[in-house]
């Protein structure tokens, strides 16, 4: 499926517990109760350059890629919006602190004002550092995870340029920033450049962690938004939150190819946003296609594509949705390889 793929190497997948207190809309999970997923969740994956791409590129990329979350929006009425001390992450005497509540923040004079600590949201901390010593996937956090493989992909290709890119759409993308940041906040990457690409980020934090952030000259955030998608706007500047990044407001409106859809999942859909990045030409500009993309990748999870384009909607399912014809005639779930399982690393 994905074009190019013998550019990049998959070095790793990163799991979030499945314990933390979040919407069923979030986060998936099979009905099964011996499923490996009942306690672990597959949150994204690290990828780098081959050895080839690398050298027509000049340097070698490593790509942390979250994903995102389900369709459902009614996540966005549940997940616990409070703004939450970033301690956590913050580098404190060349360090960082790993728990919720670290005494260093007891040093703090009474006299702080609180508008000036760096907070970020309670419900993406929570999945980025959350642990489960019962799950073989996930004894260590999505962020200790995702620490201990840039450390050794650093060290494996110290000798070469690099760079580490961030991306994701939605929780994806709350994730991606708020990973890049924790990689320069906590000096994983020297001077190597790190960039954030969000896609439809939801509000991360407050002025305090953007200002935070500004510190670093490394560090770039691009949020790419549709201007009426309402996720970027939530939970609310009336909280306490800021936008964070540099950013690309597009409108899907401006297609030809798409209807005059009043969803709001439509407005919010990773692949619609990438077709208009595709053509966009700004908001007073044509819209006019310059990157070669499928147009029938926007119908993979919906149905936005304008019928006359005879693509299907929500195209992109399992064979007869996972389905086999036993020997008794029933039709019934077929059952997982040993080599589909994932496994947790070493």
């Amino acid at each position: 499926m994905l074009e190019s793929a013998s550019d990049y190497k998959v070095e790793s997948f990163l799991y979030a517990t499945a314990h933390v207190t979040l919407p069923q809309a979030f986060l998936l999970h099979s009905r099964s109760r011996e499923s490996w997923d009942r306690e672990t969740n597959w949150i994204g994956y690290i990828a780098t350059t081959s050895d080839e791409t690398s050298k027509a590129l000049g340097r070698r990329d490593i790509y942390v890629v979250w994903r995102g979350t389900t369709r459902d929006y009614e996540w966005v009425n549940v997940l616990d919006a409070k703004l939450e001390p970033l301690e956590p992450l913050l580098r404190v005497d060349g360090s960082s602190n790993k728990e919720m509540g670290d005494s260093s923040s007891d040093s703090d004079s009474d006299s702080d004002n609180e508008n000036e600590k760096p907070k970020v949201m309670l419900g993406w901390l929570m999945i980025y550092i959350s642990d489960d010593p019962k799950s073989p996937f996930t004894r260590l956090s999505a962020r200790e995870q995702l620490l201990g493989k840039i450390k050794e992909l650093k060290e494996r290709y110290k000798n070469e340029n690099l760079s580490i890119v961030f991306t994701g759409h939605s929780l994806g993308a709350s994730l991606a920033v708020l990973s890049a940041f924790d990689v320069v906040e906590n000096g994983l990457v020297d001077n190597i450049p790190v960039a954030a690409f969000a896609f439809g980020c939801p509000q991360v934090g407050n002025k305090a962690f953007n200002d935070r952030m500004k510190r670093y000259p490394n560090l770039t955030v691009l949020h790419t938004k549709n201007i009426i998608d309402v996720i970027p706007h939530y939970p609310s500047l009336l909280l306490g939150y800021v936008y964070t990044g540099t950013e690309l407001v597009i409108d899907t409106r401006k297609s030809p190819s798409l209807k005059d859809s009043k969803n709001p999942s439509d407005w919010h859909n990773l692949q619609a946003m990438l077709h208009i990045v595709a053509g966009w030409n700004g908001q007073e500009g044509e819209f006019e296609l310059k990157v070669k993309r499928s147009l029938a990748l926007v119908n993979k999870s919906c149905a936005f594509l304008k019928d006359e384009c005879l693509v299907p909607g929500s195209w992109w399912v399992e064979k007869n949705k996972g389905l086999v014809r036993n020997e008794d005639g029933e039709w019934v779930m077929v059952p997982a390889t040993d080599e589909d399982l994932p496994t947790p690393e070493a």
